[in-house]
């Protein structure tokens, strides 16, 4: 347990020794001090008076706006934006472990050391885990603040939407830990990795697609394909319709949340546990 726990942490003074660490929070905390700077509310007895975006001023009407509403609207908003955002700095951020851990010298050092290479493999997952999961808490938890110092008004839902966030990111470093003992590439995990969430975000809408293909086993290709893949594009409108509480899914289709989740994790398993195998059997 000391070994693993060992390796978790090195996987922290890897990401601050190649600067990834330090590039991490810069850039998220870039993201914040964007959003602090670019909304400014003229809060008045519990309602919006006047609003600036970026400086230029909001048109708000004669009637004051409700501000839990309004609140609830950018905190809405923000969770698809963090989404996004938390997804990719976190595929950025941890590409790299499967790459570095096979180069020959790092690879010998840890098969030295007195744990199996799938506890190895594993303990590498949790870190960068570990990692991804402090920056979301960063990024929700700051954003979080700045909306209540702002307008006095924060809903809890806003805060448990990034455990969505964070399962996406757990089923997306599963495949890119699978293309790294693959390939041992960084890039190639990278582009792979963002291959697999555009994809899979283009084919939410497979109905369409499938409607305007002109043969059956084409229709049939692209259904293979959307119930394969991570529902990237459903879960960004889980966490939007979680924080929002439905309140901006009432015009979009409802999303089948046992399938969405529960092939989600599938895929992710099954990456994850390829990639144990791969790794065991790999002649080093």
């Amino acid at each position: 347990m000391k070994v693993l726990a060992a390796n978790v942490e090195e996987v922290f003074r890897e990401a601050a020794a190649r600067w990834t660490l330090v590039a991490y929070g810069a850039l998220s905390t870039l993201f914040i001090a964007l959003f602090a700077a670019a909304v400014n509310l003229d809060v008045v007895d519990g309602a919006l008076a006047g609003a600036k975006l970026f400086g230029k001023q909001l048109e708000i009407g004669p009637r004051s706006v409700d501000l839990d509403k309004l609140v609830l609207g950018f905190e809405s908003g923000f969770s698809g934006f963090l989404y996004v955002v938390a997804t990719f700095l976190a595929v950025f951020a941890t590409a790299h472990l499967v790459p570095r851990l096979q180069e020959k010298g790092t690879i010998d050092l840890y098969l030295s050391r007195p744990v199996g290479r799938v506890p190895l493999l594993l303990s590498r997952y949790v870190g960068g885990l570990l990692l991804a999961g402090l920056n979301v808490v960063y990024l929700i938890g700051a954003m979080g603040l700045l909306i209540w110092w702002k307008t006095g008004v924060v809903h809890p839902r806003f805060f448990l939407g990034g455990a969505i966030i964070l399962f996406t990111i757990a089923t997306l470093m599963a495949f890119a830990f699978l293309v790294g003992v693959v390939t041992s590439s960084t890039a190639v995990s990278i582009m792979a990795t963002f291959a697999v969430f555009f994809l899979a975000a283009i084919l939410s809408g497979h109905r369409q697609i499938e409607a305007a293909l002109a043969t059956e086993w084409a229709a049939s290709l692209v259904r293979g394909f959307y119930w394969v893949l991570p529902k990237t594009g459903q879960l960004a409108q889980a966490t939007v319709d979680y924080v929002s509480g439905g309140e901006l899914s009432r015009h979009k289709v409802e999303i089948d949340s046992l399938a969405v989740f529960g092939t989600t994790g599938l895929f992710g398993v099954v990456s994850l546990a390829l990639s144990a195998l791969l790794f065991r059997r790999k002649d080093f």
